[in-house]
This record gives C-alpha cells, sequence and structure tokens, in this order.
C-alpha cells in the first residue's frame, strides 16, 4: 500500500456535503468536513460516487472502539468470512485499497477530534497511507486525534453504528449536498 502512488483526489468540495451510508443495519447520515479535511472529503466523494463502496463490508469490530469498513477484499466475501477473518478471493480482509494513498491532513485540520460517531481514515504505519478504508469512533477516541485524519461527523444514526459489527454490509454511499450548511 505504501508504494502506491500519491494522489489528489479533483472532485470539488463544495463544503455542504453529507454521506448517506446505506448499510445492513440502517442508515447514517455523516456531516462531511471539507474545510478541515478537503482531500480526504473529495477522495471519500469520488470513491462513493464511483460505486467503490457498494457491498464491502465492515471488517474489523472491536468494541467500545472502532467500526472499520472500506476494504474492497471484502466486496466478493460472505459477511460469515469476512467476521471469520478468512482470507477471500482479492485478499485478507483489512489489506485492500484504491491502489492509491493520499496525504494525511490531521495535523492541519482544526477540527480534528475523535468524538463519538466521528468518521476518519484508517492508514498503515505511513501517516501518507490512507486510501478506502474507513472507521466509526465508538465513544470518544482522543488518542487517534494526533495520528488519523477526521473527517466528518455522525448526524444521524449513531444507533446504527453501535449495532454495526464486522461481516456487515455497507450496501451505498451517497453523497448529497446539503444548502443548510453553508
Amino acid at each position: 500500500m505504501f508504494g502506491d502512488p500519491l494522489y489528489t483526489p479533483t472532485y470539488p468540495v463544495a463544503g455542504d456535503e453529507v454521506a448517506v451510508l446505506t448499510t445492513s443495519k440502517g442508515t447514517i447520515r455523516v456531516r462531511l468536513d471539507g474545510a478541515g479535511a478537503p482531500i480526504h472529503v473529495a477522495n471519500f466523494c469520488e470513491l462513493a460516487e464511483s460505486g467503490f463502496y457498494d457491498d464491502v463490508k465492515f471488517h474489523r469490530y472491536v468494541p467500545g472502539f472502532v467500526i472499520q469498513g472500506g476494504d474492497p477484499n471484502t466486496r466478493a466475501m460472505a459477511p460469515t468470512d469476512v467476521a471469520a477473518g478468512k482470507p477471500g478471493p482479492d485478499g485478507m480482509p483489512g489489506t485492500g485499497g484504491p491502489g492509491y494513498r493520499i496525504k494525511a491532513e490531521y495535523a492541519t485540520n482544526p477540527r480534528n477530534l475523535h468524538e463519538d460517531g466521528a468518521l476518519a481514515m484508517a492508514r498503515s504505519q505511513h501517516p501518507d497511507s490512507a486510501g478506502s478504508q474507513f472507521y466509526f469512533c465508538l465513544g470518544p477516541q482522543h488518542g487517534l486525534d494526533s495520528g488519523y485524519t477526521v473527517f466528518g461527523q455522525t448526524i444521524e444514526g449513531l444507533d446504527v453504528i453501535g449495532a454495526l459489527r464486522a461481516g456487515d454490509v455497507i450496501e451505498h454511499v451517497e453523497i448529497i449536498r446539503d444548502e443548510n450548511a453553508r
């Protein structure tokens, strides 16, 4: 993953984007932070609008910490196999990405706070290694503030996030514009 090229998305961030994640457990609405993390928001919007996240499973659940998804390696896998941590036809869950990486923004985002329901990008050891995998915080996780980029905050569906487990499906992610957010 670190050998993948550094990518700058071209999605035109307006600053009023809301991500609507339809999952097998219900719907989650997240206000994206285009001002604080424009690269991460543009990347997430590009991936969502291309259908990248459709039918991808959440592959990592740590109670009281995070629920993580966004790995394309899980798309062709049965939910039970993802939950069991089995390898899939495209590789191990948790190791896949879009074939590129993006620049970290946690040091420049003034709102980079891992609060309950925060949406942030997962990465490997290198700061500029995020791609498509993301996580929701299950309670405040401020120990992550100085190393991982937060790019959204849940505005609806915290109960859904709390019910998610490894193997649950991201059915679709839609990006909408919220004119009231400006």
